[in-house]
């Protein structure tokens, strides 16, 4: 198959546009296909994900393609987790012991546009925006399209269909109702729902709080983030059940109820949001859930990437970078094909794309569950604050000898998800259990309690490969 024959791209969100990109950098003829507006000319953000968590295994991705340097600007380091108290008390959980470890406050529209920006650079490569996806013939390798602007129907015929077009993807979709092979498919919704608001700026364009921190507001069943943005301002999000406990997004139904809410449980944030009351109302309120499905692809005629093979709940700040993850894996597995010039070739690189990635993908899913839980509740208490402190001065003190479970999910991009998740989590168990039963003195020699956390989470592994769980 010669690069100059078409690859279809069904969705230009950041990984489609990430994965044009790329495949434009090899020499292949790419055409992309977006249902929305282009986002370059149209604000299309409808109070849904204006920014997000960008950390190192997304800026592998754009070492890649050579955009490290322009990413780097858009991005407002977040260094940890400032935590508010009711009574409107804060401090700040670090998520690392190392100083250079951090994450990035990004905004989903600026970096879409900067990848839609490098990938229409190459001659090759050609983006359509408007154009909606009805169904994927997966077995002829065609797709029908409706076009918003002429209101008619075409078929798009290529000869390699990529579906990077999120959780709701037409092409798994077309698995699904096809019946045309085994195709397992789960959508896990959480009952709770999300609303995004904002802090302005201040009159002068400053921040109204700490700028270098993603900002937690834990009530145990419910929480409110807020996260930087460069002009000053906070893309508050509040994450509340549908229907359950006292307050709930049912019966939240009147700007006095959601002051009422606000002033009692998140009374410091209220104080920075003079235009809660218009937001509330004004913006949508969304769904929580986590997609997994198998296969991923269709002998070698078609792929699911990113959200569309693996959706996630956001609480890990990982779900962009996995989406990202996933086109450096592809990358690397293409390169190592040399110039695929049949559909086997392709078959064969699609295979092993799944086969390395999804044990990665449904672990981070699966990460990404946990971290609601703590983030909305376990931060609050004392004995996750103890260990929290220990795993800081341990990084600190042994930062090529110790990395918590949080920095090896996000801070070493070089080990996969599943590692990170079997290690990070035989690390918690061990630190937790020794706490609890006061087999650790926290005043004492820090290069012995590393030792004690090694052995303990090495028998914990152990017993859990026995197990089968590894």
């Amino acid at each position: 198959m010669s690069k100059q024959q078409n690859i279809l791209i069904i969705g230009a969100g950041l990984c489609g546009s990430l994965l044009a990109l790329r495949l434009g950098q090899r020499g292949y003829n790419v055409n992309v296909m977006e249902k929305r507006p282009d986002l370059r000319k149209v604000n299309i953000s409808a109070g849904r994900s204006i920014n997000l968590a960008f950390s190192d295994r997304g800026n592998k991705a754009m070492k890649l393609v050579g955009l490290e340097e322009k990413v780097e600007a858009l991005c407002i380091p977040m260094n940890g987790r400032m935590i508010h108290d009711i009574q409107g008390n804060t401090f700040l959980s670090n998520y690392s012991g190392r100083d250079y470890e951090y994450i990035n406050s990004i905004s989903r529209g600026d970096l879409n546009a900067l990848l839609l920006d490098e990938a229409e650079k190459h001659e090759q490569v050609t983006i359509h925006f408007n154009r909606k996806c009805k169904s994927v013939d997966f077995e002829k390798t065609t797709a029908l399209f409706y076009d918003y602007e002429s209101k008619k129907e075409f078929v798009e015929d290529a000869d390699i269909i990529f579906a990077t077009d999120g959780a709701g993807s037409i092409l798994r979709k077309s698995y699904y109702l096809g019946k045309k092979f085994l195709f397992s498919f789960s959508q896990d919704y959480l009952t709770h729902g999300y609303k995004e608001l904002s802090i302005l700026p201040s009159e002068n364009g400053d921040y109204k709080t700490y700028k270098n921190a993603l900002h937690i507001w834990p009530r145990g069943s419910f929480m409110l983030i807020a996260l930087p943005n460069l002009d000053g301002s906070f893309t508050v999000t509040l994450f509340l059940s549908f229907d359950e406990g006292n307050y709930n997004f049912n019966n939240l139904t009147t700007a006095e109820k959601v002051t009422t809410f606000f002033k009692t449980q998140f009374p410091d944030a209220l104080d920075l949001m003079p235009n809660l009351g218009d937001e509330f109302f004004k913006n949508p309120t969304s769904p929580l859930g986590t997609v997994k499905c198998s296969p991923w692809h269709f002998k070698g005629n078609t792929l699911l990437m990113g959200d569309a093979a693996h959706a996630i709940v956001p609480f890990y700040g990982q779900g962009m970078n996995a989406s990202f993850e996933d086109v450096v894996v592809f990358d690397s597995i293409l390169e190592a094909h040399k110039n695929p010039t049949s559909t086997s070739e392709w078959e064969d690189i699609f295979k092993v794309f799944e086969s390395t990635r999804k044990k990665d993908t449904d672990a981070i899913a699966d990460l990404a569950i946990d971290n609601f839980h703590e983030m909305k509740d376990h931060v609050n208490n004392d004995l996750f604050r103890e260990k929290r402190n220990l795993e800081m001065a341990l990084e600190k003190n042994f930062p090529d000898q110790y990395a918590s479970k949080y920095s090896l999910v996000t801070f070493n991009e070089n080990i996969g998800y599943r590692e990170a998740m079997l290690k990070g989590r035989a690390q918690d168990k061990a630190i937790l259990n020794m706490l609890t039963e006061g087999a650790i003195d926290l005043n004492g020699d820090l290069q012995q309690i590393l030792k004690k956390i090694n052995s303990e989470t090495q028998d914990i592994l152990e017993e859990d490969n026995i197990a089968g769980l590894k």
